[in-house]
């Protein structure tokens, strides 16, 4: 891949020192950092120099939760309930199959893309019957669009006969989950240092799969060594079914399941008391702030704040692109701190808090931290060159705050293990155009197929 230095740039590292470079320089060679400094980078680095000035770098975004597959089912029950909005969703959920997953991936895949984002999980837990291999499909779309990928194989045993919230003809049976849950990380994956493919296991909430299931896919994952994610907390309805159903918060439930510890990240984490927030930051276990999705169903506001200073790791994430018709991750570290303030004031989270928390928080939760999420020597190359110098952006006095507070800057350059994904503003990789109207007929097919449309 040879050698890129990029330089007279405003770097900012977000190491632990949170060391920022006014007119600094990142050096990559073959695919890892190695310089970050201030000034411009010693002649001795021979290669293609990249004048960035005007620009402020950035580790890569990373994107802590994403359901792709809902990039064709957007703009449904626009003013609903989690609860109103899944009940609408589902019956066209069930329709999904191999090539819809793959176009919705590449569509959703391509739009973090263009907001920053250069690594990815996403939490894929529909499985039609009939649908083909879904997980591979969206791999494959990783892959061509080239953003380093955690999926996980969702799941759901617990359907609407038994008191669940999702139809029958969505769920699987224990033993199924379990078998392919071994499968995709036998086929996938990959816990190589600088790994672009891990899987992790994502039953997906306490009101749509069993006791049984949690327990059994939390043996599995730490068998295999692989991670463990849910969605946990979103809402005070999950509150009040936890309380109902198990006489616990749902921290609590999850506790007594073996669903708490470094290897863990629940998706929301909305509705805490002071005891569950300390339970998470006494086992390490992570939390997916997705401030967009959660104020679109009108959910509400994570306590950001209190998670941080309890030591909770805490990263962003779209959600899916049925609840957050964005998806924008650069988006999701706006809104974390306006509606941080909006909670607790102007201290509540600052500009560079927001910044960390989509990069090196981000990594913390997908336990990636010592190979992504900040730019120091010897880490993998994700990085993101973002033009300052636009109309939007040129008078803006701190480039950190003119990235977090201006308008979306222009995304001069985008690296994923120093391959240049995005360059001058487009996606190098995939025809964003072509990928549209694949999206729209896609769309349409499914919501056919659903009797959603004639």
């Amino acid at each position: 891949m040879g050698t890129l230095v990029i330089e007279h740039a405003h770097v900012y590292t977000a190491d632990a020192e949170r060391h920022e470079h006014p007119d600094g320089h990142v050096v990559v060679v073959d695919g890892v950092i190695a310089a970050v400094g201030d000034g411009p980078a010693d002649a001795a680095w021979t290669g293609r120099r990249v004048n960035a000035r005007g620009c402020l770098v950035t580790p890569g975004l990373v994107n802590t939760h994403h359901h792709l597959y809902q990039w064709v089912t957007r703009g449904f029950a626009v003013d609903g309930t989690l609860f109103e909005w899944l009940t609408t969703l589902y019956p066209v959920w069930g329709h999904l199959d191999e090539d819809t997953t793959r176009t919705a991936a590449t569509g959703a895949l391509a739009t973090l893309a263009l907001s920053g984002c250069t690594t990815t999980t996403d939490h894929h837990y529909v499985f039609p019957t009939d649908g083909g291999d879904l997980l591979a499909a969206e791999i494959e779309a990783a892959r061509t669009v080239g953003l380093r990928f955690h999926p996980t194989r969702g799941s759901m045993d617990l359907g609407r006969s038994q008191g669940g919230l999702p139809p029958d003809s969505v769920v699987e049976d224990i033993d199924t989950i379990l078998a392919a849950s071994s499968d995709a990380i036998d086929r996938f994956h990959d816990p190589s240092p600088g790994s672009m493919l891990r899987v992790a296991l994502a039953p997906c909430s306490p009101f749509s799969v069993t006791a049984d299931l949690l327990r059994a896919s939390a043996g599995l994952a730490r068998e295999r060594g692989v991670r463990l994610h849910t969605h946990l907390a979103e809402t005070l309805d999950e509150e009040d079914y936890c309380r109902e159903h198990f006489g616990s918060t749902p921290v609590e439930y999850m506790e007594s399941l073996g669903w708490l510890g470094p290897d863990v990240w629940f998706a929301h984490a909305v509705h805490l008391d002071d005891a569950s927030i300390a339970t998470m930051a006494a086992t390490g276990t992570g939390a997916a702030h997705c401030p967009s999705s959660n104020a679109r169903l009108g959910a509400g506001i994570a306590r950001v704040r209190d998670l941080r200073d309890a030591g909770v790791p805490v990263g962003l994430g779209v959600d899916g692109a049925a609840s957050n018709e964005h998806a924008s991750l650069w988006e999701e570290v706006r809104h974390a701190v306006l509606f941080a303030r909006a909670r607790g004031g102007p201290q509540a989270l600052s500009v560079r808090d927001a910044v960390d928390l989509a990069t090196i928080g981000g990594a913390r939760v997908l336990g990636r931290a010592d190979d992504i999420g900040s730019l120091e020597v010897g880490k993998q190359a994700d990085l993101a060159v973002w033009d300052l110098s636009t109309l939007g952006h040129v008078d803006v006095a701190d480039p950190v705050a003119a990235l977090v507070l201006g308008g979306p800057p222009p995304l001069r350059l985008l690296l994923v293990r120093g391959e240049a994904v995005v360059s001058g503003g487009a996606l190098t990789t995939v025809d964003v155009d072509a990928v549209a109207a694949e999206v729209a007929a896609s769309s349409r097919a499914l919501l056919q197929r659903a009797g959603f449309v004639s």
